[in-house]
C-alpha cells in the first residue's frame, strides 16, 4: 500500500512576509521528506496567498444555452491573440462566505443572473506550485431568457461582457482553443461529458428535470 505524505512530512525552518496588500507573499525556508526516505535539502520558496475562490458555469438546460463572460486580464497581457479572456463567473471568497453564496453573488454582479440551482463539479488547486488558491467549481441552472449585456462593479474597474451561447457553439470555442481560462475549460469539458453520456430520452427530459439532466 502506498504511503501518502502529510503535513508532518514538511518542516518550516523560517517564514518571512515579503508583501501584504490585497494579496500577500510569504517567503519560506523549508525541507520535506523524500519518497526514497530521509529529508531533502533546505529550499527557499515564495508563496502567493491569494485567498480561495468559487466559480460557476451558468447553463440553461431548456434553451441549451451556456453563459460565458469576457473581461481584461493582466496575466494574459502577453497573449498573442488578446488579453480579454472568455471565462465562467468567478470570485474570491469573503470572510464567512460559503462557495455557494459566492457563486450566487458573483453571478448577479458579473452577469445579472439568478441561479436557480447549483450542482458541484469539483474542487481543485489553481496553481499549487506557488499559490494557495483553491477553486470550488459549480454548474448553475439558469433561465437564459433575456440574458446579456455589460456588467461588473464600476468602482472595481470591472467591465464584463456577457456571451449567451448555444452549447454546441461553446464546445466549439473550447475545442478550437478560444477558451484558455483553466476554470472555464474544466467546466465546459464537464458539461460536454455529461451531455454526451446521456441517452436520448434523458436528454429530452432536461426540459423538465434538472436533476435528471445533470
Amino acid at each position: 500500500m502506498i504511503r501518502r505524505m502529510t503535513k508532518d512530512d514538511v518542516e518550516i525552518i523560517a517564514k518571512e512576509n515579503k508583501y501584504h496588500g490585497y494579496f500577500k507573499i510569504d517567503s519560506y525556508q523549508m525541507r520535506y521528506r523524500l519518497f526514497e526516505g530521509g529529508w531533502g535539502p533546505v529550499v527557499n520558496r515564495e508563496l502567493f496567498e491569494r485567498g480561495h475562490a468559487a466559480a460557476v458555469l451558468p447553463y440553461d438546460p431548456i434553451l441549451r444555452k451556456v453563459i460565458l463572460i469576457e473581461q481584461f486580464r493582466i496575466g494574459a497581457m502577453q497573449d498573442k491573440k488578446s488579453p480579454w479572456l472568455l471565462e465562467v463567473v468567478a470570485g474570491i471568497l469573503e470572510p464567512h462566505e460559503t462557495p455557494e453564496q459566492l457563486a450566487a453573488r458573483e453571478s448577479k454582479e458579473e452577469a445579472g443572473l439568478d441561479l436557480l440551482e447549483l450542482t458541484p463539479i469539483c474542487n481543485f488547486y489553481a496553481s499549487p506550485g506557488a499559490c494557495t488558491e483553491t477553486v470550488a467549481l459549480f454548474c448553475g441552472r439558469i433561465d437564459a431568457t433575456n440574458v446579456g449585456g455589460i456588467y461588473g462593479i464600476k468602482n472595481e474597474a470591472e467591465n464584463i461582457l456577457v456571451h449567451v451561447l448555444d452549447v454546441e457553439e461553446a464546445f466549439q470555442l473550447l475545442h478550437d482553443g478560444s477558451v484558455t481560462n483553466m476554470t472555464a475549460i474544466i467546466a465546459l469539458q464537464w458539461l460536454e461529458i455529461k451531455l454526451l453520456t446521456q441517452v436520448p430520452d434523458k436528454r429530452l427530459a432536461a426540459a423538465q428535470s434538472w436533476a435528471e439532466q445533470i
